[in-house]
């Protein structure tokens, strides 16, 4: 079977630039399958074979950035006869691509966010066009809001728990956040807590590890300047960009991973990651957030006051909960090991090639 993935045009498959979908993405994809996305400087991401965009010039020069990386992609599909498409969080790139092989949408956020998506009736024509996968039964419903019920595959991202760091049996007295700094994943919350914990946690330490973007060379913005300097006001160290593997590492040492997030995650993996890593979680209860944690995390709303202060201090002055804490985490997170997960997208491969669904 050949298969082709391609990549939202933003983001980059390599390592000093990876977000969610770009580790996803390498994690699944088999050695013969093909990865669609623009040229990244370095070495791409193992999974798969990276294939970089080949940019179109005139005629087609007046067209928007979206719409040349459109034409891109056809030219490529042409050329590598692929016996299915794999898109990622681009409706409107999917339903333009079915034209010319079967599809399979694999949505990562809120659709009703995106172009091609935005309204039910383009979600009931994209039904008629593509398999629609989305990674949380949270973005599932998002998708079906104001339509019948329909097949949409709810099929959770992974994370291969064979390749994290060592945990450390004793772990430091740590309380992390890992995210963008914005405001939807609550950066500014976190400092905010800290500022009402730290006096009473004289022992502990807090870090934030995070940039605008997913990348070393990340924008400064006027919040990140803003809630910088209100985390050195109360000691909390701020680290910048990392990569994927020093995030793994900061998570395999600290004792608690707070993740504040405003915005309702579509599925939560820095979530999933920290459960995975050893750390006791402290989890906002939005989007598909509770679907990942379950009941191996203290859930925390970012903007009700004093219910995150309330979460750190009980964690950080009780080592037995913070070890049961560590003890479901790990064990819910074997429930999203990849070689299930890699399985499980096998399965739905073959059904839509062979057309058991009817796409």
């Amino acid at each position: 079977m050949r298969v082709l993935t391609v990549l939202p045009r933003r983001e980059g498959y390599a390592f000093d630039r990876a977000g969610a979908i770009a580790l996803l993405v390498s994690r699944l994809a088999d050695a013969d399958d093909a990865v669609l996305g623009c040229p990244v400087d370095g070495d791409p991401l193992p999974g798969g074979r990276f294939v970089p965009i080949e940019e179109v010039g005139a005629p087609w020069s007046w067209l928007s950035e979206n719409m040349r990386y459109q034409v891109a992609c056809q030219r490529a599909i042409r050329r590598l006869r692929p016996d299915l498409i794999e898109v990622h969080n681009k409706p409107a790139l999917a339903a333009a691509l079915s034209r010319q092989a079967k599809v399979h949408l694999i949505l990562h956020n809120d659709p009703q966010d995106m172009r091609g998506a935005r309204s039910p009736g383009q979600r009931a024509d994209l039904l008629k066009r593509v398999r629609v996968i989305t990674v949380s039964d949270w973005v599932r419903k998002r998708y079906l809001d104001d339509l019948d019920d329909a097949p949409v595959t709810v099929m959770p991202n992974c994370l291969d728990l064979s390749a994290l760091p060592p945990r450390l049996t004793q772990r430091k007295p740590t309380v992390l956040f890992v995210g963008r700094m914005v405001a939807d994943k609550g950066a500014d919350a976190f400092v905010r807590a800290w500022a009402s914990v730290a006096g009473h946690a004289p022992d502990w330490k807090a870090v934030m590890i995070g940039a605008d973007r997913f990348r070393f060379n990340s924008p400064r913005t006027t919040f990140i300047d803003r809630v910088e300097a209100q985390a050195d006001a109360v000691g909390i160290i701020h680290t910048g960009y990392q990569t994927h593997a020093q995030v793994l590492a900061a998570m395999a040492e600290a004792a608690i991973v707070v993740v504040p997030s405003r915005w309702p995650e579509p599925f939560g993996l820095t979530a999933l990651e920290a459960m995975a890593s050893g750390a006791a979680v402290i989890s906002s209860p939005y989007g598909g957030l509770p679907e990942t944690v379950g009941d191996a995390a203290l859930r925390a709303r970012p903007d009700v006051a004093g219910e995150l202060e309330s979460a750190m201090l009980r964690l950080i002055g009780n080592d037995a909960e913070r070890e049961e804490l560590s003890r479901l985490g790990l064990e819910r997170a074997r429930g999203f090991d990849v070689p299930a997960a890699r399985q499980r997208l096998m399965t739905l491969r073959r059904q839509t090639v062979s057309g058991d669904l009817g796409i």
